[in-house]
């Protein structure tokens, strides 16, 4: 099956060099414009109704997080994979978000990947939560891909996360759980962003620590959370949470 796209990105050479990399390594992606500003991109997008978007972030008048603001819901019928060269901090915010993204300098193996998971997809993503998360000033969501819909929860409302083989289960504040289809390490990576008060406490859990209410030493080590839920404390961390929830009552 065959794809339609365009790119938005205001240098040149960026376009033109994912263009080639798309006809040499995604052949089923034919780009249908190259466009150097968010103006002209929204133009192309009303013009050929492509069936993906490459979307830059950073340009000149206009950032491309801004696309969506130029479209009713009901006339977004592409997708989009951004392109950028963000920091750290803020790929996280695309990962929490569960968005589509390549770092530039883009590498053939992540466009592939990148093309794959869009021609994969049964599910549209909610841009918004992703302008959120990358504003520090706001709460910060994380998406949680179940079947053919995303949850977006809070983080303060995540008790812990359970590893179960390829899965992971989320727990919580209101007691409800989420299984999702990602290991446990994923979602350590995710919430590792400043501020953050995930702590991975076991090779099995990643706990909240605003939620432990108390610390059992005997019988190995275990954490009880929210006053119900008693899970594994390694001994080896123990030392280690002790003094981040000191820093964390500092703070």
């Amino acid at each position: 099956m065959s794809y339609t796209a365009i790119i938005i990105d205001d240098e040149p050479h960026a376009r033109a060099l994912l263009n080639n990399m798309l006809k040499t390594y995604c052949p089923e992606i034919t780009v249908l414009d190259e466009c150097k500003d968010l103006p002209n991109g929204v133009k192309s997008i009303r013009k050929h109704n492509p069936n993906l978007v490459f979307l830059d972030i950073e340009m000149p008048g206009h950032s491309g997080l801004e696309l969506l603001d130029f479209f009713n819901d009901d006339e977004v019928e592409f997708s989009i994979i951004f392109t950028t060269a963000y920091n750290h901090y803020a790929i996280q915010a695309f990962k929490l978000s569960a968005i589509d993204y390549l770092l530039k300098p883009i590498e053939p193996e992540e466009l592939e990947n990148a093309v794959k998971r869009f021609m994969k997809q049964e599910i549209k993503h909610d841009f918004k939560e992703l302008k959120n998360n990358l504003n520090p000033n706001t709460p910060t969501k994380i998406a949680l891909p179940t079947n053919n819909l995303i949850k977006f929860v809070d983080l303060n409302q995540i008790m812990y996360f359970k590893a179960d083989g390829s899965y992971t289960h989320v727990h919580l504040a209101d007691n409800s759980s989420i299984t999702v289809c990602k290991t446990l390490k994923n979602f350590e990576d995710m919430v590792s962003i400043p501020g953050s008060k995930f702590f991975r406490c076991h090779k099995s859990f990643l706990v909240n620590v605003d939620y432990i209410t108390d610390m059992i030493k005997s019988d190995g080590g275990s954490l009880i959370i929210n006053n119900t839920h008693q899970i594994s404390l390694s001994s080896e961390r123990s030392a280690e949470l002790l003094n981040l929830l000191n820093v964390v009552k500092k703070n």
